[in-house]
């Protein structure tokens, strides 16, 4: 059994917390671990670590590498399949199946499951016996996880469910976004589930199916896989809902119910925040009620007073502000707004990721910019000069070794190293711990297009753009 985990999204409705460089699927919004790293913690439950992959695109290659990396150390780079472009659920899911049954070798009668990456799961247990259930009964259908629904839900879509067959039903069809007195119609009648995208195949079902119904896409399908990966970015951009699932009469779904949510608005996920029993006790409610803070920066006091049904979000770069049970359309319209003037924080922030490690910008004035820079242990940065910048680099925890022109220095905490403009330096971390350094640019120029690499271990071009 294998487990395919869609992880390439850069959706906006949690900005400012979620942005392009960083999105939803990489936050840790509810416990100490991010939404990516949860799903692969549950997954795990249900086939082994080694046969959980994982389907990105380039901006984020390394966000996965690196969280997966962090909790399960013999995490292999091989469980990444990279998307040349991202073409929406179908085209994911073809390049998974063909990159497992080409490059990794499993057999074409293997299940397989397809999840998000960014879905809240409240109930792991009850999850994991669905999904095993779920993998075992597969046989030669396309199956669905459909949730139990708690609410008339205006915001998903839905699967009817027609004949029981055992452990789960045939599905008679599917149902786009209601509005809201077909939705409370749909809830009443106890006919219907949640479609929450979770699918389940194996490769001779799913590669039938393609041919059936999508024979445009069949002709690269049937292609080996490096041909299929070079024509990658000529398929259409599809749903698999509305390729096969709308269309197959081979759908099936397993009824589950595990508290379940897409965490598509901050107004859903202030319920999943409140409900449980530790509250942040840096987040001060004086005189309010029905409010939800969050800061990006768990230390960050945020005190609310006064004041009723108000959300207050925090990030490193932006705060939003804005009444309880309106989020989603509050969000969108501000998301519009930044698009429309242009607004830098709509899709990058002052917190960078690097295959490396990370930064945090802390000043950024006209004559210098201050970063915090974290290296993980075994890591190095590219061997790289800038024109029109100088760098000093103060070690505050860990080992460095840094070259430095013709010089090759090691650094310990409270050490210090000045790098003059045009030279040739590189940052590397030999320890076992992360390296913490700060780094201060001076200079008349600080953006990332100042770099030209002569050597990067990751594969990055020389000169940025």
């Amino acid at each position: 059994m294998y487990c395919i985990i869609l992880c390439g999204g850069s959706g906006t409705r949690l900005w400012p917390l979620s942005r392009k460089n960083f999105p939803k699927q990489f936050l840790k919004l509810y416990s100490e671990y991010s939404l990516l790293q949860e799903t692969f913690l549950r997954m795990k439950e249900v086939v082994l670590e080694k046969n959980i992959y994982f389907v990105t695109n380039e901006e984020n290659y390394y966000n996965v590498f690196n969280q997966i990396k962090e909790i399960y150390p013999e995490f292999s780079q091989s469980q990444i399949i990279k998307e040349p472009k991202s073409l929406n659920t179908m085209p994911a899911i073809m390049l998974a199946s063909k990159y497992l049954q080409e490059k990794i070798g499993i057999s074409e009668m293997a299940p397989i499951i397809m999840v998000p990456a960014d879905h809240y799961i409240g109930n792991k247990e009850a999850y994991v016996s669905v999904a095993k259930k779920a993998l075992s009964q597969i046989g030669n259908n396309v199956g669905t996880i459909g949730i139990k629904p708690t609410m008339a839900h205006t915001g998903l879509g839905y699967i009817k469910k027609g004949e029981k067959m055992g452990d789960y039903f045939k599905v008679d069809s599917f149902k786009e976004k209601p509005d809201k007195k077909t939705a409370q119609e749909f809830f009443t009648s106890g006919d219907y589930l949640w479609n929450g995208g979770m699918y389940l195949f194996t490769v001779k079902t799913f590669s039938e199916e393609i041919k059936k119904h999508a024979p445009e896409m069949d002709v690269l399908f049937c292609e080996k896989y490096d041909v299929f990966l070079e024509n990658f970015e000529k398929l259409p951009p599809l749903a698999i809902d509305v390729v096969i699932s709308e269309k197959s009469d081979r759908m099936i779904t397993v009824e589950g119910d595990f508290d379940w949510s897409d965490i598509g608005s901050f107004d859903v996920l202030a319920e999943i925040v409140q409900r449980k029993i530790d509250e942040n006790p840096r987040h001060v409610y004086v005189d309010s009620h029905n409010s939800f803070a969050l800061s990006a920066n768990d230390d960050r006091l945020i005190a609310i007073s006064g004041i009723d049904d108000v959300i207050v979000i925090e990030s490193n770069d932006s705060i939003l502000v804005q009444k309880m049970g309106e989020s989603n359309d509050g969000v969108k319209k501000v998301v519009e707004y930044l698009k429309k003037n242009k607004r830098k924080e709509l899709e990058h922030n002052i917190m960078g990721y690097r295959p490396w490690g990370e930064y945090e910008v802390l000043v950024d004035d006209d004559n210098h910019k201050v970063k915090k820079i974290i290296v993980y242990p075994g890591a190095k940065l590219s061997l790289q000069s800038h024109k029109r910048r100088a760098e000093h680099w103060i070690v505050v925890k860990g080992t460095a070794k840094v070259v430095n022109g013709e010089n090759l220095l090691t650094l310990h905490e409270n050490e210090s190293t000045y790098i003059s403009a045009h030279s040739k330096h590189q940052l590397s971390n030999p320890g076992e711990t992360n390296l913490e350094i700060i780094e201060v640019q001076t200079g008349d120029y600080f953006e990332e297009d100042d770099i030209y690499r002569y050597e990067d271990v990751y594969g990055r071009p020389q000169e940025i753009k």
